[in-house]
């Protein structure tokens, strides 16, 4: 018996304006770690750590400084240094037309912000890198940022912090890029004998270029829980190596287990932990600057 002839047919109900109200955009944020979706603003208090299963967001380099330095004070340094496009380079946008679409999104001139400040009351100088800027890539100019960081701590005997977060050398600047990575590396040679302490922190990515030179010659290195680090990614390496690579391949916790990190810290202990190092590795007899411009601490 047919019974098709008296069901109703439903139609879709349109939203009465002033019955429904909108989510406020940015009140809710998906984890790429366990993909639940989480209230931001627990997020935020959390450190930008995910409350249920531990995934560290990025954070801005602008966030980073504010969170490592004492009161979040800094002084940026080199800001007028910034990439030009010597090379005249195209794929399919200039380099030059990108360089501005970047420093539109970003309000910054480069990938990396260099900038001196405090940290547990020791004076040091800072680099951190902007992932959002072209994936936090490096070229001339930010291996020139660097390379200057590195001679300020020399010529005044200050750590030098570097906090990594990049795809690697910048493509569009082809040779000149890649030359960064021997120029940052002698400086920190001239570093090391001097015997001033580099410090070396690694997040999520932490790849390419960048890790093959001064990402990985702190005199502690120090990474993220579940950073991915590596030089080429896994797909490239398995192709060529033809072998199945082991779970966990290019994250912290497996390089640390081969003997090629230091530490991994949480991010809500990375400043007190990395104040606990300077006290061990800074000379406790020279003076430190306070908390407070201006003033001295013995």
């Amino acid at each position: 018996m047919d019974i098709a002839w008296f069901r109703k047919k439903k139609t879709p109900r349109t939203p009465v304006e002033g019955k429904l109200s909108k989510v406020p955009e940015g009140l809710w944020v998906k984890c790429n770690g366990c993909k639940q979706i989480i209230y931001q603003q627990e997020v935020v208090r959390n450190s930008n750590v995910c409350p249920k299963c531990n995934y560290h967001f990025r954070l801005t380099a602008k966030e980073r400084l504010t969170s490592l330095l004492d009161n979040g004070i800094y002084q940026e340094l080199d800001s007028e240094i910034y990439s030009i496009d010597p090379l005249k380079f195209r794929d399919h946008k200039n380099y030059k037309d990108r360089l501005r679409d970047y420093k539109e999104r970003t309000g910054l001139n480069e990938a990396i912000i260099t900038a001196r400040g405090t940290m547990g009351g020791f004076p040091i100088i800072l680099c951190v890198m902007e992932y959002r800027f072209m994936g936090g890539s490096m070229g001339s100019a930010v291996g020139e940022k660097v390379t200057l960081a590195i001679e300020r701590c020399l010529d005044e005997s200050v750590p030098l912090l570097i906090v990594s977060c990049s795809g690697g050398a910048r493509m569009q600047e082809g040779t000149l890029s890649l030359m960064q990575m021997a120029k940052i590396s002698a400086a920190l040679g001239r570093l090391h004998e001097k015997g001033i302490p580099f410090l070396s922190i690694l997040t999520d990515p932490t790849t390419g270029g960048v890790t093959a030179s001064f990402a990985m010659l702190g005199d502690l290195n120090i990474a993220e829980p579940r950073a991915l680090i590596g030089f080429a990614g896994p797909r490239v390496i398995q192709q060529t190596i033809r072998e199945t690579l082991p779970e966990g391949f290019q994250r912290s916790e497996f390089l640390m287990e081969k003997g090629m990190l230091d530490l991994i810290v949480e991010r809500s202990e990375m400043k007190d932990t990395l104040i606990r190092c300077l006290r061990f590795m800074v000379n406790e007899n020279l003076p430190r600057r306070s908390t407070e411009p201006g003033r001295l601490q013995p």
